[in-house]
């Protein structure tokens, strides 16, 4: 059968449509095998997120305590705004973990590794505290014994040295890792927790804290 010249125009444009799509899936294709990897486990990106997301773990189990245990309403909102940013942020990280292929505990690793500052993993030396800030376990008994304004006093003592040893950690992200939506997280960890230090040292002093 003979095509005219309409015709075989359109057969034309068919075949090199199908062409090109070819070339385009063969070059998407490439460009996916050839993405650049994820930071390695032992870097500070990967270890900033392993070990903010158990920092951070202890952050929202002090917050629920004692938010069942005072009806004090400025602690319980403080409670509330910590538990959930810190929960979102923990989602992050292990989200990023997950992206890059990495697990989320990296046996044989001590914590704070990254930051060149090994902590031992033994938990019966530490008692619970295995990074900077970090309530100890006999610590957390006792915030889940206190009630009323003892709780009060004893969260915001320990949520206060939680966010100091975390703002260390977070600087030291911004200093050392390499992916730059991490370094923007961990700047905005040290300026929320910074300012709510400073919340917290008005809310003990007017508890005689």
């Amino acid at each position: 059968m003979r095509l005219n010249r309409t015709q075989g125009a359109a057969v034309t444009a068919v075949a090199l449509a199908v062409l090109f799509a070819g070339g385009a899936v063969t070059v998407a294709s490439a460009d996916r095998d050839e993405a650049p990897a994820g930071p390695p486990t032992t870097s500070a990106d990967a270890g900033f997120a392993r070990d903010m997301s158990v920092h951070h773990q202890q952050a929202v189990e002090m917050s629920f305590i004692v938010r069942d245990r005072t009806k004090d309403e400025e602690v319980r909102r403080l409670a509330y705004d910590i538990a959930n940013t810190q929960a979102n942020q923990r989602g992050m990280m292990l989200g990023w973990l997950d992206l890059w292929g990495l697990p989320k505990n990296e046996s044989g690793v001590e914590p704070m590794t990254w930051m060149g500052m090994g902590v031992s993993a033994d938990a019966d030396a530490l008692d619970g505290a295995l990074m900077p800030g970090m309530a100890t376990d006999a610590q957390m008994d006792e915030l889940r014994r206190a009630s009323g304004r003892k709780a009060e006093v004893l969260y915001l003592k320990l949520m206060t040295a939680h966010h100091r040893g975390g703002v260390h950690m977070a600087e030291g992200c911004v200093q050392k890792c390499g992916v730059a939506v991490e370094r923007d997280l961990a700047q905005g960890m040290v300026d929320s927790q910074t300012s709510e230090m400073a919340l917290m040292a008005d809310l003990l002093k007017k508890r005689g804290g």
